[in-house]
């Protein structure tokens, strides 16, 4: 297109350069793909996303898989996952005595809650919330339990303990407890010696206690086994008179005498009257 500027006198061309226009069309070509690329959000298995517009947290939370967002916000990745700290501390117990006490803690982000975490705790929760209040939660539980029963029976009594104390705390921020684990407990080697020795007294009191209760039930067999006998012996001592004897010795005697076998057969017997039979 030309143009006639009447002031020189001459005729300008106003057609733009076709390098300008190629130039012009590179650059736009470039911002629409930026602009494309930051409109494409990806969130890797077991995250979320949490969108910020200008550094404000709009309050949206993206789930794992690719998303369109407005190109001006910022996804923020946070883990989901099922997560273990570790935790080894010197603790009180209820006399005052210092144990080590090794704890495992299992938990994981509440994906719903993923968007208050991030504007109200941060990224680095781990450090700022949870660690703080699970060594109180240990401190608290073991204080209320005496030395030798953490070491014998009431683990599980301070695990739970722990467990529900954290599950009230951590639940509110967005945290989910899973579990607590009481790895290990030392105690001073003093006391454990004289723990383990009062165990080991009490299993032989009970060792001894089920001998003597096995004696007593031997013995207690042993005399219903004598009256038994005591009693068959009185009645059949009732049952038995002489002429039955007389009668019964009769009976052998005729057995004996019609037998095959050689004998001698004797009549007359002062006792009784019966005849006496002698072998071979």
């Amino acid at each position: 297109m030309a143009i006639f500027n009447e002031g020189r006198g001459r005729v300008i061309d106003a057609t733009p350069n076709p390098v300008f226009r190629l130039l012009g069309i590179a650059i736009a070509a470039f911002l629409l793909v930026i602009l494309l690329f930051a409109s494409v959000a990806k969130v890797d298995s077991g995250r979320v996303g949490v969108l910020t517009l200008f550094g404000r947290v709009t309050g949206e939370i993206l789930p794992e898989g690719v998303h369109l967002i407005n190109p001006f916000k910022a996804n923020n990745e946070t883990s989901i996952r099922t997560q273990e700290i570790k935790e080894s501390a010197s603790v009180p117990s209820a006399e005052g005595l210092v144990m080590n006490l090794d704890t495992s803690l299992i938990y994981h982000l509440n994906p719903e809650k993923a968007a208050e975490v991030y504007q109200k705790i941060g990224p680095n929760y781990l450090a700022v919330l949870i660690e703080p209040n699970l060594r109180a939660a240990i401190r608290e539980s073991t204080a209320s339990h005496s030395a030798n029963a953490l070491y014998t029976g009431e683990r599980e009594m301070v695990a739970k303990q722990i467990f529900d104390q954290l599950s009230q705390k951590l639940g509110e921020r967005g945290i989910t407890v899973e579990s607590v684990l009481l790895r290990d407990i030392q105690l001073p080697n003093s006391l454990k010696v004289s723990i383990e020795s009062k165990q080991q007294a009490e299993q032989e009191a009970l060792a001894m206690n089920f001998r003597l209760q096995k004696e007593k039930q031997e013995a207690e067999r042993k005399r219903i086994e004598a009256a038994g006998i005591r009693d068959f012996q009185q009645i059949v001592a009732q049952g038995i008179s002489p002429a039955l004897l007389e009668w019964k010795g009769i009976e052998a005697t005729e057995t004996l005498a019609k037998s095959g076998n050689s004998k001698v057969v004797v009549i007359g017997n002062s006792k009784n009257g019966l005849p006496l039979i002698l072998g071979q």
